[in-house]
């Protein structure tokens, strides 16, 4: 009995030993980012590299030259959704940038673009509603200075909503009952309802349009927030020297890059030489945000890229003095950018709003 007992001690010692050497030796990629060194790093010493590199987002994208209000957040939202700004009345700001999915359109149907009036499509992907309004301007080339100048576009551009003009997007809003209110309330005058205050209220509802992530928590202090393999991502986005596009608090957007840095991009795109006509911006474009990168797919201006493995690549081989990057590291950066998933702000995109005036009214334009 006591040979027996014995025995089954040593086999468990034996069972114990192998176990620690083991654990000893590789640790498990799903451990928290707090259980050991990564890369070499001590995982504060990472945490702080990454805050100086992005800093932190704000929970509200406030403009240093417009106010927020309960009153024009509340028109915005409906303006948002409104499919009466459409010449066909079946499209809205939500058509392209749907809330529920992380502020995009991924129904690309024959092309790589958002289909527009008549199912027309355009040469641009749509970005990301979401972390939008802090970044340094809006469209891929910049022509808008800000969400409330962007929001003039698509109403009136023929591809996309394809009104006819400002005054006939007044025109429908000032026949709907019960928008004149809604603007009373949010602007002060008799003559509230303009093309300038519909924008500056749909900029106002997306000013509020903020994601945060588990990301958000690892700069915050919580190692824990991050495995090991996505701290390890995290390091080697550091060090292929994507931060020096892709920093700041939305992880990009904040200023602008030629598309084809280091080696030609295939693309007949002038990006923002079309605004300025600058031969230096040729083929130039606003870096995107990598926010919700990851539930954003296809990529870049023209969706060329259909999944974030292949744009990790072409980022790596057309951007950086580094070029190709190895399987490893793709799959690497690939795990730290799906942290950068957020959590959406339910309770603020609970519900589509009811919409002033019934969804009948006015008359779709047969054209």
């Amino acid at each position: 009995m006591l040979q027996h007992s014995r025995r089954r001690l040593s086999l468990l010692a034996l069972g114990l030993a192998l176990y620690s050497c083991t654990h000893a030796q590789e640790t498990p990629e799903d451990e928290p980012a707090d259980t050991g060194t990564i890369d070499g790093l001590a995982p504060e010493v990472l945490r702080q590299q990454a805050v100086k590199e992005f800093g932190t987002l704000p929970e509200v994208m406030q403009s240093a030259k417009r106010t927020l209000s309960d009153a024009k957040i509340k028109l915005g939202r409906q303006l948002y959704y409104d499919p009466r700004l459409s010449k066909n009345q079946d499209l809205s700001c939500n058509s392209c940038h749907d809330l529920e999915d992380y502020g995009v359109d991924r129904r690309t149907g024959a092309g790589k673009t958002s289909p527009g009036h008549r199912g027309q499509h355009g040469t641009r992907n749509s970005p990301s509603v979401y972390n939008a309004a802090r970044q340094i301007a809006q469209f891929w080339d910049g022509r808008a200075v800000d969400v409330e100048e962007q929001a003039k576009g698509p109403i009136v551009n023929p591809i996309e909503m394809a009104m006819k003009d400002q005054n006939a997007v007044v025109a429908v809003i000032k026949s709907i009952p019960g928008y004149a209110p809604l603007f009373q309330a949010a602007f002060s005058g008799t003559n509230s309802i303009t093309y300038d205050n519909l924008a500056i209220a749909i900029g106002a509802f997306e000013r509020k349009l903020v994601s945060k992530d588990r990301f958000d928590k690892y700069l915050a202090g919580d190692l824990k927030a991050l495995t090991r393999a996505e701290a390890h991502g995290l390091n080697v986005f550091i060090r292929s020297g994507c931060p020096s596009c892709h920093g700041g608090p939305g992880i990009g957007g904040n200023k602008y890059e030629k598309l084809g840095a280091v080696m030609a991009f295939n693309t007949t795109d002038t990006g923002r030489f079309s605004v300025t006509g600058k031969a230096d911006d040729r083929y130039v474009f606003k870096v995107p945000s990598l926010r919700n990168v990851a539930e954003t797919a296809p990529y870049f201006h023209d969706g060329s890229q259909p999944t974030l493995v292949a744009a990790v690549r072409v980022m790596a081989e057309y951007q950086t003095i580094n070029g190709k990057l190895s399987d490893d590291d793709v799959n690497a950066i690939v795990a730290f950018l799906e942290t950068l998933s957020g959590e959406l702000p339910a309770d603020y995109i609970a519900e589509p709003p009811k919409l002033p005036g019934g969804a009948s009214t006015p008359a779709p334009d047969p054209s």
